[in-house]
C-alpha cells in the first residue's frame, strides 16, 4: 500500500480544517481560469467565482498549473515552478485554522519574502508506523509567538488564523495545506510549488490533501 492509499485508508480519522459555516458542502471547488498572471486578478477571480457559485469559501488547487508563479523570482526563471502541491483554502484574513489530527510542532517560521508562506507551522504526526508532517502556510504572524518546538496539538484544536495580505507574502487570504511524506530536511518550510520535471517525485511525496476529508 502506497502512502495515499494509506491515508485514503484511515480518512474517517481526520477532521476538516474550519469549523462552521466553512463546511466542505459550504465550499466552491475553484479551478483558476487559465491566463490569470496578477494578484488583484487573481483574488478578483475567487470572490466572483465563489459568489456566482452562492458558497461561503473556495478550495482547490492540488497540481494546478499557475502563470501566476512566472512572475514572480521566488519559483526560478530557466525552468519556473509552477505546479501547486497543496491545498488551498480562500477565506476571510482571521478566520481560525483547526487541526485536522493529534500531532505535535515540528518546526515554524516566518518565511518573509514575496509570494511566499509568510508564517508557517509544520506539524508531525504518526498513525500506525506512519509518520508523516503537514504543512500550514499563509498564517497569522501572532500564531508563532508562543509556539515551540514538540508542543501537543490535538485533533479539533486551534492551530492559526489566515494571515493577511501584508503578512502572508502578498497573496489574498487563504490557507496553503500540505501532507508531505518525508521533509528531505526541511524546517519551517518546504516547497509548496513544482517544477513539471520534478512531479514524478512530489506528487508521490505530497499527495492530494482532499483524499483524507473527501
Amino acid at each position: 500500500m502506497n502512502f495515499s492509499e494509506f491515508l485514503k485508508s484511515h480518512k474517517s480519522e481526520f477532521t476538516w480544517l474550519f469549523k462552521a459555516p466553512l463546511t466542505i458542502d459550504n465550499g466552491y471547488t475553484v479551478l483558476l481560469r487559465p491566463g490569470i498572471s496578477d494578484i488583484s486578478e487573481l483574488r478578483d477571480y475567487i470572490k466572483t467565482e465563489t459568489t456566482r457559485a452562492g458558497k461561503k469559501f473556495a478550495f482547490g488547487g492540488y497540481l494546478e498549473d499557475r502563470e501566476v508563479y512566472k512572475n514572480a523570482t521566488l519559483f526560478g526563471t530557466d525552468e519556473p515552478r509552477t505546479v501547486h502541491l497543496g491545498l488551498d483554502i480562500w477565506s476571510d484574513a482571521g478566520t481560525p485554522i483547526y487541526m485536522p489530527f493529534d500531532g505535535r510542532i515540528h518546526s515554524f517560521q516566518d518565511n518573509n519574502n514575496s509570494r511566499d508562506y509568510g508564517p508557517t507551522i509544520i506539524t508531525e504526526h504518526a498513525l500506525m508506523e506512519q509518520v508523516f508532517y503537514f504543512l500550514f502556510g499563509h498564517l497569522s504572524r501572532s500564531y508563532l509567538i508562543n509556539l515551540y518546538k514538540g508542543k501537543f496539538i490535538k485533533k479539533g484544536e486551534k492551530i492559526a488564523h489566515l494571515g493577511t495580505f501584508e503578512e502572508n507574502g502578498g497573496w489574498p487570504p487563504h490557507l496553503h495545506f500540505q501532507i508531505i511524506k518525508d521533509l528531505e530536511g526541511y524546517l519551517g518550510d518546504y516547497p509548496g510549488v513544482a517544477k513539471k520535471s520534478e512531479l514524478d517525485h512530489y506528487r508521490l511525496n505530497c499527495p492530494d490533501p482532499m483524499i483524507i476529508f473527501k
